[in-house]
């Protein structure tokens, strides 16, 4: 296994010739069988042949998942469940967190309520897992003595805005992900120095921030486009992320009498 480069084909079988337990932290977005076209592919199947891919990424996943590891799984809605089943029910795993990432902005409905979310399942393989919550601390809102200075858990509500099609680190990918939301993950679940797995890099985010945070990292994706896009964006990268959690910069008030 080379670690710190890209795999351009299928992830099922790429997958394959890792070995087992070799993994310390997976990040993966795959489709979420809406209809995006993806370039190679369009994002399209019945949902029984859905179903199949999903369970078959995932196997591949786990079995090269360590025992004190964690894989964070993007998705959508209208299959978030049935894979929450999946991973909890199918694969044994142990749930630690549903994330919900809220935006400001997204798209607009007359009848209905209009999306502003996507989900993150957090699941990890036993008991010993990785979780480094001083390194992802936020400001306290109020100064109160029972409160940890050092600052507060995050939380499961996350608040990160999209990377806009107007904004300079834009790439053209259709699901490109906040730097900040994979930043968290990154530094929540793995140590530097560890191997990261992104089994559907699309834009290379996960590996850019991965470098960023001196973890190894591996990117797979399908489409050679995407590849390419990854490689550019990694020779011409910085390591200043495009985006932040907004309580990141507030100062806590001072409440003492």
């Amino acid at each position: 296994m080379k670690m710190d480069r890209f795999y351009c084909g299928d992830s099922i079988e790429i997958m394959k010739i890792f070995l087992d337990k070799s993994i310390n932290l997976i990040c993966a977005d795959p489709p979420y069988n809406l209809g995006k076209d993806y370039g190679s592919t369009i994002d399209k199947k019945d949902w029984a042949e859905y179903e199949k891919f999903t369970h078959r990424w995932i196997s591949e996943a786990i079995r090269l998942l360590k025992d004190n590891g964690s894989i964070y799984i993007f998705m959508g809605v209208r299959f978030i469940s049935r894979l929450y089943v999946m991973l909890e029910n199918d694969f044994g795993l142990l749930f630690n967190g549903w994330i919900t990432w809220h935006y400001t902005q997204g798209m607009g409905r007359t009848k209905g309520f209009s999306p502003r979310h996507e989900d993150i399942l957090y699941f990890v393989k036993g008991k010993d897992y990785i979780f480094n919550l001083d390194d992802i601390r936020i400001p306290q809102k109020y100064y109160r003595q029972r409160n940890n200075m050092e600052g507060a858990n995050p939380g499961d509500v996350w608040q990160f805005s999209h990377v806009h099609y107007c904004s300079k680190e834009r790439e053209k990918h259709p699901t490109q992900k906040p730097e900040g939301v994979i930043e968290r993950i990154i530094r929540a679940s793995s140590n530097p120095g560890d191997i990261v797995l992104d089994p559907f890099i699309g834009s290379g985010t996960t590996c850019k921030v991965a470098r960023a945070l001196g973890r190894h990292w591996i990117g797979i994706d399908i489409n050679p486009d995407y590849i390419t896009m990854s490689e550019k964006r990694m020779a011409r990268s910085t390591t200043l992320f495009d985006s932040i959690d907004p309580r990141a910069n507030r100062k806590p008030l001072d409440l003492k009498k």
